[in-house]
C-alpha cells in the first residue's frame, strides 16, 4: 500500500520533531544553579521561622539550602532519572554527585564533631538520623527513591535547627572550635586533592610511586611499580570536570556560612583573610564554560585543557586549606 504525501511527511516529521524536543529538553535541563548568598538565606530562614541567631545557625541553614537547591533546581534531581531526555544527560548528574559528596561529609562532621563537646558525649538524635539518609544511594530510582531520603534528611536538619535556636533545649548544640573546623577541613582537603589528581590526569603523565614516601617502616597490601602511568579515560574527562564543579559549588556555600559561625575562632588565629582566600579560589571554578564541550587539549597545545585549568584552582584552594589547618592547630 503506497503512502500518501501526508503520511510520508508525518513518518518523517514526527521522529524529527521528537528528536528536536528531546534536544531542547536536554539543553534546558543541562543547567547548573548559580551561587546564592548562604548568610542572607540564613537570615531569611530566621525571619520566616522566628529563630534566634545562634552559633551554628548559618552552617546548618547552608546545608539545608544546598539540599533544597539540589532537589528543586531546574529539572529537579536528575541522577536517578531513567526516562529521556533526562537519562541522556550526564553533566548535571555528575555535578549533583559532587555536591552530594560535600553534603555527606558536612552532615557526618556535624554528627560526629560540631554537635558534640567531646568524644564521650552523645550524638544529636536528629543528626544521627540525617547523616545515613544523605549516604543513601544517590542514583536509586526504585522506591524508596533518593529524593525522598534527602527530603527526610533535610527535615531532620530543620528539627535540629529548631532545637538549636531554642534556649529551652540545651541538648542541641553546635561547637565552633578550632579543632572541629580543622578536622572538617582535613576531609575537604582529601576530597579536593583527589579531584585535583583526577583532573590533572586528563592529559596523562608518568608519576613516581610515592605511596610509602616519608615512612621507612610503612607497608602496603600488595606491591606496586616504581612508576605508574595515570590517565583519565577520554569518556570520563567531562564527568570528573562536572563532579568538581558540583563539589566546589557546595563547598563555597558551606565555607561562607562557616565564616560567620567561626568568626571568633578565625579572628583569634588571624586567619580570616586566609579563609576568604580559599573561598575566592573556589569561586574561580564556577566561571561559565564558554565552550560547547570540555576540551582536552595538550598541556601547551593550541587548544585549551579545561580540566588542567580547573585542577589549578582546586590545587591552590587545597594548598590554602593545608596552611589554614596548620594555623588552626597551632596553640
Amino acid at each position: 500500500m503506497e503512502l500518501t504525501p501526508l503520511q510520508k511527511n508525518l513518518a518523517i516529521g514526527i521522529p524529527v520533531a521528537l528528536v528536536v524536543v528531546i534536544l531542547l529538553g536536554m539543553w534546558w535541563y543541562n543547567h547548573e544553579p548559580p551561587i546564592f548568598d548562604p548568610v542572607q538565606k540564613a537570615e531569611d530562614h530566621m525571619a520566616v521561622h522566628g529563630h534566634a541567631q545562634v552559633t551554628g545557625f548559618a552552617t546548618t541553614s547552608a546545608l539545608i539550602d544546598v539540599t533544597d537547591v539540589l532537589l528543586t533546581k531546574r529539572g529537579g534531581y536528575l541522577s536517578n532519572d531513567i526516562m529521556p531526555p533526562w537519562v541522556l544527560l550526564d553533566n548535571v548528574p555528575n555535578w549533583e554527585f559532587g555536591a552530594v559528596t560535600q553534603m555527606r561529609d558536612l552532615a557526618r562532621a556535624m554528627r560526629n564533631d560540631f554537635s558534640r563537646s567531646q568524644t564521650q558525649s552523645a550524638a544529636d538524635p536528629d543528626l544521627e538520623e540525617a547523616d545515613p539518609l544523605f549516604h543513601y544511594d544517590h542514583a536509586r530510582w526504585i522506591p524508596p527513591a533518593t529524593e525522598g531520603r534527602y527530603e527526610r534528611a533535610r527535615d531532620h536538619l530543620e528539627a535540629y535547627l529548631d532545637r538549636l535556636s531554642d534556649p529551652g533545649q540545651p541538648d542541641a548544640q553546635f561547637y565552633a572550635r578550632a579543632d572541629n573546623l580543622a578536622d572538617w577541613l582535613a576531609i575537604v582537603g582529601k576530597r579536593l586533592g583527589s579531584l585535583s589528581q583526577r583532573l590533572s590526569a586528563s592529559a596523562g603523565q608518568r608519576r613516581f610511586n610515592t605511596d610509602l614516601a616519608g615512612d621507612a617502616e610503612a607497608r602496603q597490601s600488595t606491591g606496586a611499580p616504581e612508576e605508574v602511568i595515570v590517565k583519565t579515560p577520554w569518556l570520563q574527562i567531562d564527568d570528573v570536570f562536572y563532579e568538581t564543579r558540583g563539589s566546589t559549588w557546595a563547598l563555597i556555600h558551606f565555607l561562607k556560612a562557616m565564616e560567620v559561625d567561626f568568626a571568633d575562632v578565625l579572628a583569634k588565629k588571624n586567619a580570616t583573610a586566609s579563609f576568604r582566600q580559599i573561598i575566592r579560589e573556589l569561586e574561580s571554578t564556577q566561571e561559565p564554560l564558554r565552550s560547547p564541550m570540555v576540551l582536552n587539549g595538550g598541556k601547551f597545545g593550541a587548544l585549551a585543557n579545561h580540566s588542567l585549568v580547573m585542577a589549578n584552582y582546586v590545587a591552590r584552594a587545597n594548598a590554602a586549606i593545608i596552611d589554614l589547618r596548620n594555623l588552626l592547630q597551632e596553640g
